[in-house]
């Protein structure tokens, strides 16, 4: 299934996966499509940004011994559940590989069908889970633009939303790195043909806003994130220094 053609689904899953209720088959197929879509990545970060923000306004917590006892539980079901999934995979490959007699066929359609409904049935339970969240979909805040900014080793660095409600550009880090005192990162829109356009100075938070306009990155293919001298370079000057980030920015449907 291509989620980014099923928007709401797309953000169910991502928020399931973000607060850990999507589990099993349907957390590792959710996670693979992330390494190969940039959207499906994009909507699980926007979503783990969303929960930790969230964190940030309750007091620190010590949780109880037994809270620990059960994340380990919790761990180790699911490798034994994993392990389990590997070795049926293994036994049906080494099934599907012996010569089949007459009538074979028709009880490896009846388990290809019952893996299937199987897959299935899992991608309905994670949707089913997620349902309980329509609420917090309604009210968290809109993104219409979103992009991930990697590094040259594509190592996701950075993420960058864009709110039309409150005209502005949020911005994560997600990465270790570390400019430096005597240095500034800035953020550039790079248009189709045109010149880069300096969208701000970022300062060392883990998380920050600017004020933007929906033009300044309507069909703005790319971001990127350069490394310049402290405070960024004057206005209307171009990057001076080398891109340590970027990434396609992708239009999202609110």
């Amino acid at each position: 299934m291509k989620l980014t053609a099923h928007p709401e689904l797309l953000e169910l899953l991502a928020a399931s996966h973000a607060l850990g209720t999507l589990r099993g088959g349907a957390r590792r197929r959710f996670e693979a499509l992330a390494r190969e879509q940039a959207p499906v990545r994009a909507a699980a970060l926007v979503w783990q940004s969303r929960l930790a923000s969230m964190t940030e306004l309750q007091s620190p917590i010590v949780p109880d011994a037994a809270v620990w006892t059960r994340i380990r539980n919790i761990i180790d079901a699911e490798k034994a559940q994993h392990a389990i999934e590997r070795q049926r995979d293994d036994a049906n490959a080494r099934a599907a590989a012996k010569p089949q007699p007459q009538g074979g066929w028709l009880r490896s359609l009846a388990l290809w069908r019952g893996a299937t409904a199987a897959g299935a049935l899992a991608t309905v339970l994670a949707v089913v889970v997620g349902l309980n969240l329509r609420d917090q979909l309604v009210n968290a805040p809109a993104v219409q633009y979103v992009a991930v900014l990697s590094d040259d080793q594509a190592a996701a660095s950075m993420l960058v939303t864009f709110d039309p409600k409150k005209k502005q550009l949020v911005l994560q880090r997600v990465g270790s790195y570390s400019e430096g005192t005597d240095k500034s990162l800035q953020l550039w829109a790079l248009p189709p043909g045109g010149a880069p356009r300096s969208l701000g100075v970022l300062d060392n938070a883990p998380a920050l806003r600017l004020a933007a306009s929906e033009s300044d990155v309507h069909q703005v293919p790319t971001l990127a994130v350069t490394l310049e001298a402290k405070g960024g370079v004057p206005p209307g000057s171009g990057p001076k220094g080398p891109i340590v980030f970027k990434g396609a920015l992708i239009e999202k449907t609110i």
